[in-house]
C-alpha cells in the first residue's frame, strides 16, 4: 500500500524528515542537528554539504524506528531547503568545496563587470547605483570565479540544496523553478533561466552549461536509483517529485492559496509571504518568487535577520537564564519567552527598529532601539526586539497590499517563534488580524507533501490538497485596546528609518560597516 509520502525539510541549522498521508497525518518525524556553519574567516558561513546527506541517511534510520518497513509504504520523495546557498559539484555530482550560505557576508569587488546596459540602468533607476553594486559584490559565482577559478573551471552544475539532493536521489541535475530564490541568473517572472538582456543574467552570470535543468512543482522528475536505494533504503524506483522553496512550502502548508491570507515566518530569516496569481513586486526591484502553486507566485517581504536576533539576545544578554535553565533543566528559551508576558503591550515606549542586517534598498542601516527609561529592563528589550519585527512585518504587508492591490482579511503564523502563544497574540495585535497557528509546527514540511501529493495524484488539486491536509489548532484574535496602542507606536516605527537614515550613513563612513569597498 502506498499511501505515505516522504517530505524533506533541508534546514540551515537542522534537517527534518516526515512522513505523511493523504489526510496530512504525521506518521513519523525527524530532526537532525548540526552546526549551522563554519567561519573560516570573518563572516563567511560556508557548510559541507556532506552534513546535509549525512543528517538525511541518519533521519531515515529513525523514521525506520517508527514505522515498520516504511519504505514499502511510500508514494513519493520529495525535498525543500534553504535557499540562496549554492553547491558546486562535479558531474557526478560530487561537492567541490563546501556551500555558501545565504547568511554568508563576504563581498567581491574584484572585476565587476561593467556592462554598457547596467551602466544606462543605473543611471535611469534613481538611487539604484548602489544597490546594483550592492548586488554584485554579494555574488557568490563572482568570487568563487575570482578567487578559486580552479574550482568554477571543474564546476559541472551549480545547485540549490534541493538540486544537490535531486541529483543524489535520481542521478540527475534537476530542480524546481519554485527553489530558485538568490544571487543566480533567474527570471522570477518568466519562471526561467534569464536570457542575456535580463539584468540577474548580467548580474550573477553563471555558463548556462552549469545550470540544472528546471521544472514546475510537483513533476515526477525521475526515481529513486540503484546507487541511492543502496546508500538510503529506500526502495529502488520510488518517484522523486520537484517541490520548492522552505518558505514556498511553509505559505502552502499553512492554507495560504488565495491573496487575502498571508502568511507569517518566525524564523531565521522572518517575513511575511502571499500566493497571488499575478506578478508583482512588494519592494521595486525585489522580486515575487515562484509559488509551488504552478502558475503562482508569492510577493513577500523578509527581515533579514529575523528571529536570529532572539538567538543574539540569547547570546549577549541571556547568561542568568542559561544558567538557571540548566539547573532547572529545562531550555532556556522557555525562561526567555517568560519576559514576554512581564511586560505590557508596546513594552513601555521602548521601540525597536530590527534592521540588524542592512537591505538592498537601505544599505546603510542598521538596529536600532528607542525610548529608554528608568523603569526598563532585559524583558523589555526582548519584547521590544519582537514587536519591532512586527512592526517592520506589518510595514511589509501594507506595501504587498498598496502593490498588489489585494486586502489581506487573516494571517497564519508558522516557524520556531510561533511556538510562543504571547508571540502570536502580539502579532494579532500589532496587525489588527485573526491570527491560525497549524497544528503541526513543521509547516514546511507539510506544504512540500502536499505539493508531492498533487504530483502523484493523491489529491486532484492544490486546493483540495491544502483543505484536506492543513488543520489549526490555535485562533488568536487582537485585543482592540493593544490593537489601537500599537497602532500608535506603528506611526512612530515608521519614522525611524527616515530620521535615522543620514545618521546610519554617516557612521558607515566613519566605520565601513557594512562594508561600501574593499579594504
Amino acid at each position: 500500500m502506498k499511501d505515505l509520502i516522504l517530505s524533506v525539510d533541508c534546514g540551515t541549522q537542522s534537517l527534518r524528515t516526515f512522513l505523511f498521508d493523504s489526510k496530512g497525518k504525521m506518521w513519523a518525524f525527524s530532526k537532525i542537528d548540526y552546526d549551522p556553519y563554519s567561519s573560516p574567516y570573518s563572516g563567511w558561513a560556508e557548510q559541507d554539504p556532506e552534513i546535509y546527506w549525512s543528517a538525511f541517511l541518519k533521519s531515515l534510520e529513525n523514521l525506520k524506528d517508527q514505522v515498520d518497513n516504511f519504505q514499502s509504504r511510500v508514494a513519493g520523495v520529495t525535498v525543500t531547503a534553504l535557499s540562496d546557498t549554492m553547491i558546486n559539484v562535479d558531474k557526478d555530482g560530487n561537492p567541490l568545496r563546501p556551500a555558501i550560505l545565504w547568511l554568508d557576508q563576504r563581498k567581491n569587488f574584484l572585476n565587476l563587470r561593467k556592462r554598457p546596459f547596467l551602466t544606462r540602468l543605473s543611471h535611469i533607476l534613481v538611487s539604484m547605483d548602489e544597490p546594483f553594486i550592492i548586488l554584485q559584490s554579494e555574488s557568490k559565482v563572482d568570487w568563487i570565479r575570482n578567487y578559486q577559478p580552479d574550482i568554477w573551471k571543474s564546476t559541472d552544475k551549480f545547485l540549490q540544496v534541493s538540486g544537490f539532493f535531486n541529483f543524489r536521489l535520481i542521478g540527475k541535475p534537476v530542480d524546481s523553478i519554485a527553489s530558485q530564490i538568490g544571487h543566480i541568473p533567474f527570471d522570477y517572472k518568466k519562471k526561467s533561466w534569464a536570457s542575456k538582456d535580463n539584468v540577474s543574467y548580467m548580474l550573477f552570470y553563471v555558463e548556462p552549461e552549469k545550470l540544472p535543468d528546471l521544472v514546475e512543482p510537483s513533476t515526477v522528475i525521475g526515481k529513486i536509483t540503484s546507487k541511492a536505494s543502496a546508500q538510503t533504503g529506500l526502495i529502488e524506483g520510488t518517484p522523486v517529485l520537484s517541490c520548492g522553496s522552505d518558505k514556498g512550502c511553509e505559505t502552502i502548508g499553512t492554507g495560504c492559496v488565495e491573496n487575502d491570507k498571508a502568511n507569517v515566518s518566525l524564523g531565521t530569516m522572518a517575513s511575511i509571504q502571499m500566493t497571488s496569481k499575478k506578478y508583482f513586486e512588494p519592494i521595486k526591484f525585489m522580486p515575487a518568487y515562484p509559488s509551488v502553486i504552478p502558475g503562482a507566485y508569492n510577493p513577500s517581504v523578509s527581515i533579514f535577520r529575523g528571529f536570529w536576533m532572539v538567538t543574539w539576545f540569547k547570546n549577549e544578554f541571556g547568561l542568568k537564564e542559561r544558567l538557571d535553565a540548566e539547573k532547572l533543566g529545562i531550555f532556556e528559551e522557555n525562561l526567555l519567552d517568560e519576559m514576554i508576558s512581564k511586560v505590557p503591550a508596546g513594552s513601555l515606549g521602548l521601540i525597536s527598529q530590527p534592521y540588524w542586517g542592512p537591505g538592498l534598498k537601505m544599505p546603510e542601516a542598521k538596529g536600532a532601539f528607542i525610548g529608554f527609561g528608568e523603569s526598563h529592563t532585559r524583558a523589555h528589550m526582548y519584547r521590544a526586539m519582537i514587536e519591532g519585527i512586527g512592526y517592520a512585518l506589518l510595514e511589509g504587508l501594507i506595501k504587498i497590499e498598496k502593490r498588489g492591490k489585494v486586502k489581506v482579511k487573516s494571517l497564519t503564523i508558522s516557524g520556531g517563534g510561533s511556538k510562543n502563544n504571547d508571540i502570536c497574540q502580539i502579532f494579532s495585535d500589532i496587525f489588527g488580524l485573526p491570527v491560525e497557528k497549524s497544528d503541526i509546527n513543521e509547516a514546511a514540511g507539510l506544504g512540500a507533501a502536499i505539493v508531492a501529493s498533487v504530483g502523484i495524484g493523491m489529491h486532484e488539486n492544490f486546493d483540495i490538497a491544502t483543505r484536506e491536509m492543513v488543520r489549526y489548532s490555535q485562533n488568536f484574535l487582537p485585543d482592540s485596546v493593544n490593537h489601537e496602542l500599537y497602532q500608535k507606536l506603528f506611526k512612530v516605527y515608521e519614522k525611524m528609518y527616515p530620521r535615522l537614515k543620514k545618521l546610519y550613513g554617516d557612521i558607515r563612513k566613519i566605520t565601513n560597516y557594512p562594508e561600501t569597498k574593499a579594504k
